[in-house]
């Protein structure tokens, strides 16, 4: 059985287990990052509640930057000023990130209503925003054919899902601050899909638009990248 925490005093009683327990553990870590931070990574991924990027990355406070938005989306520059843009620059710029991660997942909602959209164009018409914001990636949607959502599967949604994530990346590059790491070599940028049921990260392979799992993609890393002898 899943437990959630539904009302606020079960949130205040879970802040009041990280002030008595879970901070006096690692309270050199929590002072260490008082004054400053130095994440090597900008992870952008969707809103969704059941996605925890620390958790499925293993890493400390203090390791990710994250940007999150409804369908881990990145306008491409100039199309949108807001906080995506401005966060982007400022992981790249100010904090010097060296790797960017555009992570998408399974049953993502806003695949879902991007696929609605194509057919029934009124269909968010009492959210008005989100469906403004999905057009940033409805170009995802053209590529992978005519869709009616009374048709579409769970393939679908994850075939969607990983084009979109390239889209995104497409855009991501768009952005001059980042098109400049890039040219000097001082940035990594990689395209995630999510399997929340089997908590599988699928690497997407932009060039080849192929898959890897981790432990290839850890394999091809390795290969490309040995050791320098001493």
């Amino acid at each position: 059985m899943v437990f959630h925490r539904n009302t606020l005093l079960e949130l205040l009683d879970g802040v009041r287990t990280f002030e008595e327990e879970v901070y006096p553990e690692k309270k050199d870590l929590f002072q260490s990052l008082a004054y400053d931070q130095n994440p090597p990574t900008l992870f952008i991924t969707c809103a969704d509640s059941r996605i925890s990027p620390s958790l499925i990355t293993q890493t400390e406070p203090g390791e990710l930057f994250l940007i999150r938005n409804v369908g881990n989306i990145v306008p491409a520059y100039g199309n949108m000023v807001g906080a995506v843009a401005s966060a982007i620059e400022y992981a790249v710029g100010a904090l010097g990130v060296k790797n960017i991660i555009i992570c998408g997942h399974s049953n993502c909602g806003a695949m879902s209503a991007l696929i609605n959209l194509t057919t029934n164009p009124d269909k968010l018409a009492d959210m008005p925003t989100v469906r403004r914001w999905l057009h940033n990636a409805e170009a995802a949607a053209a590529t992978i054919g005519d869709l009616r959502a009374e048709d579409v599967g769970p393939k679908d949604v994850r075939d969607l899902a990983e084009a979109n994530v390239r889209l995104q990346i497409t855009h991501l590059k768009t952005h001059p601050i980042v098109a400049k790491a890039l040219s000097r070599n001082e940035l990594n940028v990689q395209g995630w899909y999510y399997d929340i049921k089997k908590g599988r990260i699928y690497i997407l392979n932009d060039e080849t638009k192929t898959e890897h799992t981790v432990k290839d993609a850890i394999s091809i890393l390795r290969k490309n990248n040995p050791p320098s002898k001493a």
